[in-house]
């Protein structure tokens, strides 16, 4: 099915400049490609037929966090409140890839970065994903999108079923749907990764939310769980937080004590705003 038109205030400010032309260029995916609309007495006709009026621009450019789609001539924002666990999920833009939020906290680096940058940090950090990959979050995708370029196969876990509509209206992420080297799987990755046999994995990349949200994703018994499943020599690459804020070093210090304690040898990669942790080879 194709996607619904979607905009956020980086597509629709430029279009005031353009109000006098009859046919102007505006992404209607997030940035990821071009399309011709044309103008009318209301707003601005899309290739579809629908009409993305001048009060639905002025309702988007108000909101500078926020993304919206176009469904029979409606705008809907892209937000979900889940049940399951109480939160808000939002899409954000920025002028790349958008971000996630939940309940207003963004889930990528985006001050003098973007989402896609962010990723590929990470996934430098790691070193090449070869083989059998692990991505113990999947939020936006982005992680396993990229890690399967080079990856056999890539095994993403995702908690909170909100998350994967959220994907699902996001251009950016549908190659988590569509690409055959890319397994979803919907569950806790604290029950989920120690279910795996030993040895499985090359390697495995651990973002998790802050501690606060999910302090069992930085325990003992989980990097434990991780040490079985990698393959020896194989690596893990976990997301901690800035390393020069408070938060960012109180939590780091732990995780690099309790992956010792599993048995792994760390060293940080403070430019992904991580660490990297190798299963020694015996």
């Amino acid at each position: 099915m194709p996607l619904k038109p979607i905009f956020s205030h980086f597509q629709t400010r430029p279009l005031a400049a353009h109000q006098d032309a009859d046919s102007v260029q505006v992404s209607l995916d997030l940035g990821l490609s071009q399309s011709a609309v044309r103008r009318t007495e209301f707003g601005f006709e899309l290739p579809d037929g629908q009409t993305l009026t001048l009060q639905q621009i002025d309702q988007i450019n108000a909101d500078e966090n926020g993304c919206y789609q176009l469904s029979a001539n409606s705008l809907h924002k892209v937000e979900f409140f889940s049940d399951f666990t109480n939160r808000y999920y939002s899409l954000m833009p920025t002028e790349a890839a958008p971000t996630m939020l939940i309940s207003g906290i963004p889930m990528h680096r985006i001050k003098g970065t973007h989402p896609m940058e962010d990723t590929r940090e990470k996934l430098r950090a790691l070193g090449r994903a070869n083989g059998l990959v692990l991505d113990t979050t999947t939020g936006l995708g982005y992680t396993a999108i990229q890690a399967a370029q080079t990856a056999a196969l890539v095994i993403t876990i995702e908690f909170e079923p909100a998350v994967i509509e959220v994907c699902r209206a996001n251009p950016w992420s549908q190659e988590l749907f569509s690409n055959s080297k890319i397994q979803q799987l919907i569950g806790d990755s604290g029950d989920l990764a120690p279910a795996f046999e030993a040895e499985t994995f090359n390697a495995i990349i651990h973002d998790p939310p802050t501690f606060n949200l999910a302090g069992h994703l930085y325990s003992g018994d989980l990097y434990a769980a991780f040490y079985r499943i990698l393959k020896p020599n194989g690596r893990l690459f976990h997301y901690i937080g800035n390393p020069e804020s408070r938060y960012g070093a109180t939590t780091g210090r732990g995780v690099v004590n309790r992956l010792r304690q599993a048995g792994f040898s760390v060293s940080p990669r403070d430019e992904a705003f991580g660490v990297l942790a190798q299963k020694k080879s015996w």
